[in-house]
């Protein structure tokens, strides 16, 4: 899916409106947050802010420092 979007200004900034469909593939709403994070290609990525992802993350990482050397063990 590919949707070209215009820049519009909103007060002292610029906006994007995303369309119902990009909406709805987000899983997102009025007054819903984003992320905007970097690509490996030197791209952006945007995606639908879930606290309950971000904190299962956190404790993914967690987990990966402390038994890092359990996992590269596990990997080879």
């Amino acid at each position: 899916m590919v949707i070209e979007l215009k820049l519009r200004k909103v007060g002292n900034s610029v906006g994007v409106i995303l369309p119902k469909a990009a909406l709805t593939r987000l899983n997102l709403g009025e007054g819903d947050t984003v992320v905007l994070s970097d690509t490996t290609d030197g791209g952006l990525r945007l995606t639908g802010h879930h606290p309950d992802f971000a904190l299962k993350l956190e404790v993914a990482q967690k987990i990966a420092r402390r038994y890092r050397n359990a996992l590269r063990e596990l990997a080879k």
